[in-house]
């Protein structure tokens, strides 16, 4: 029987267990990705064990999320980062010289490695054809301490793409397409794995764009068959060292097979707040808009500034529009300048910012109140433009630039403009500056601002848990409802008792409160639970407000490894109907003196002296450390 190319990539670096589909198994990293966003957890794991230098094979550190240096806090985080990463051996990017997922794209990323990284959009190496995985700060920083990481092995779904994308249709609509058929819940479980012939008309940055929003639908990852379109862009950054022909056996097994016709797409728009929301821009063009974003890990590669350019080309953006546009990386910079593109940009009167995430997480450029925005960026959930109020809409790079000229949502296509074709050139500008030449210093001495707080210290599980379900929620509550994004609370995700006082802001205002009166609680949720970005501080925060159970319809992926390795008990409705039987303030208790894998657990609702009984859906490995509080505690006990 012949393999995928996950169980080709899988097979080579599983230390424990087997490849079969629902299994627990570990795999070792031959990369690492970290951002300064989410790393300071990382690498105060790191200290707490004692690392002495970085175990994997690769691990690099980037600064692109927390740069709005309004106080001292972002300066102080990053001085922190460059002082671990001189101790640890740690390749650094320095301050604003691209967006991680890029650069490592462009710099590091390999077909038949397996990349570790501390972000949900990690995923997107699967372009280049690396197995790479979104994972939160505690699992990165075991990867890096050269630990296994431990998933469930996913059902593999061969997603079969023919035909050829047509003159402004880009990979973008390819997404958006999977994304309409499949949902944000419809890829939890599984891994998409690209075939077909319409994959050779798409080059590495395009595959990276719908390997990176293949997060949105929930998936483990997704990947793309190493091929010429590979070696080309390997070659064009001096890499040809790193090329590896991977593809699937002819006669490889799918759980599923899903085909996308290329030629038949037409420009795709997701409309606000879910990115599955997705309808054709022509169903809702003339809706008039306020500003227009085009940036992020998904849509500024060189490619996409050069479309940019020729659509704005001897336009000027609509006077009642600002069009904003964060290049992803300092050659797209570079080759946008060379090629004539910046100008013509500058000219259309765009504000161009450096290569940062920036508007993306809400650190900049958000939309007026109640403001209509276009991003391409791969998210549009309520509030995380930094606006409370937010209608964003997600667009490709092409529809943006349209919409931006005309003042309303735009099909590109209407514009008359001729499509320019882009090829890879033969070689890329790079700036040698981009990494910063850090000498490593086992002695290294560590500043950490006043902003840097411990790890929160958290006890074992008592046999018997009873707390007041002190919030319900509906399907697909987002880390960004547990955490916010935005320029106001990004700079204090490393302060866990001052970022707490904001969770759950958006839902409910009176949450932290009651959370600090009750002293100890329980979460009632839908599907979907955790939808989003890898940051831990979604888990451990409610933990640190006293919530260690939350009882859900389903959890996703990334957010249900943080609960583990936090110390929350996750559950799951065996009758999803048992959901409508407990209201918010009803006093739950909770049977957890015998935590056992696939063992119903008892529900007893003290308030309505009714009883529903759930499932945990973790392994028992994963049981044991939630009774001891979880995986934190574990590696602390081990290091006493």
């Amino acid at each position: 029987m012949g393999l995928t190319i996950t169980e080709k990539i899988l097979s080579k670096s599983l230390v424990h267990g087997e490849l079969k589909r629902g299994s627990r198994i570990g795999i070792m990293a031959d990369q690492t990705l970290s951002h300064d966003l989410n790393v300071i957890m990382t690498y105060l794991v790191l200290e707490t064990i004692g690392l002495k230098e970085k175990k994997v094979e690769t691990a690099v550190q980037y600064i692109d999320h927390n740069m709005i240096q309004a106080d001292y806090k972002n300066a102080d985080d990053h001085n922190y980062i460059m002082d671990m990463t001189s101790k640890l051996g740690i390749i650094t990017a320095r301050s604003g010289s691209g967006i991680c997922h890029h650069l490592h794209l462009e710099h590091f990323a390999a077909p038949g490695k397996i990349l570790i990284g501390g972000d949900s959009h990690t995923v997107a190496a699967g372009g280049i054809g690396s197995l790479s995985f979104g994972v939160g700060g505690f699992d990165n920083a075991m990867s890096i301490a050269g630990q296994p990481f431990y998933l469930t092995m996913p059902k593999i779904v061969k997603v079969h793409l023919i035909g050829k994308l047509q003159p402004f249709v880009s990979a973008k609509n390819i997404i958006f397409e999977l994304l309409r058929q499949v949902s944000v819940k419809g890829g939890v479980g599984k891994i998409f794995e690209y075939s077909g012939e319409g994959i050779k008309s798409l080059n590495v940055s395009e595959r990276s764009t719908i390997t990176n929003m293949g997060a949105e639908t929930g998936a483990t990852t997704s990947i793309f068959p190493s091929d010429e379109n590979t070696k080309n862009w390997l070659k064009s950054f001096d890499r040809e060292n790193d090329f590896i022909s991977l593809e699937a056996d002819d006669d490889a097994i799918y759980d599923e097979v899903i085909e996308i016709n290329l030629s038949e797409l037409e420009p795709l728009i997701a409309l606000p707040s879910q990115p599955d929301n997705i309808v054709k821009v022509k169903d809702v063009a003339g809706l008039k808009i306020d500003q227009v974003m085009i940036g992020s890990c998904t849509n500024t590669s060189v490619q996409d500034i050069l479309n940019v350019a020729n659509i704005l080309d001897g336009q000027i953006v609509d006077s009642s529009v600002e069009l904003g546009i964060y290049p992803s990386t300092k050659t797209v910079v570079q080759e946008s300048i060379e090629r004539g593109a910046y100008s013509k940009i500058l000219l259309s009167g765009a504000r161009v910012f450096e290569p940062i995430c920036g508007g993306c997480n809400g650190c900049g450029f958000a939309p007026p109140t109640n403001g209509v925005s276009l991003r391409t960026t791969p998210r549009n959930f309520s509030g995380r433009s930094g606006t409370k109020t937010d209608q964003v809409y997600l667009v490709a790079p092409e529809t943006a630039a349209a919409s931006a000229i005309t003042g309303v949502i735009t099909d590109p296509r209407e514009l008359g403009k001729d499509a320019i074709e882009f090829d890879i050139p033969e070689k890329f500008i790079f700036d040698s500056s981009t990494f910063v030449k850090l000498k490593k210093n086992p002695n290294q001495i560590i500043r950490k601002g006043p902003n840097i707080k411990p790890i929160p210290e958290f006890s074992s599980m008592e046999d018997v848990t009873t707390g007041e379900a002190i919030l319900k929620l509906s399907d697909d509550i987002t880390t960004d409802h547990i955490c916010p994004a935005g320029a106001l609370y990004l700079p204090i995700r490393s302060n866990i008792p001052e970022m707490s006082k904001h969770s759950f802001r958006v839902i409910d205002e009176t949450f932290y409160k009651r959370a600090m009166k009750s002293k100890g609680s329980i979460l009632v949720a839908g599907h979907n639970y955790g939808q989003g970005s890898s940051r831990e501080q979604a888990a451990i925060i409610p933990r640190y407000l006293g919530i260690n159970i939350i009882l859900a319809k389903s959890f996703a992926r990334l957010h249900l490894a943080n609960l583990v390795n936090w110390g929350i008990l996750p559950l799951v409705f065996k009758n999803d109907t048992d959901y409508d039987s407990i209201d918010q303030g009803d006093i739950l208790e909770v049977c957890t003196d015998n935590l056992l894998e696939g063992k119903d657990i008892k529900v007893r609702n003290i308030t309505k002296n009714s009883t529903i009984y759930l499932v945990s859906p973790v392994f028992q490995e994963d049981l044991d450390a939630i009774k001891e509080g979880g995986f934190v505690n574990v590696l602390r006990s081990k290091n006493k």
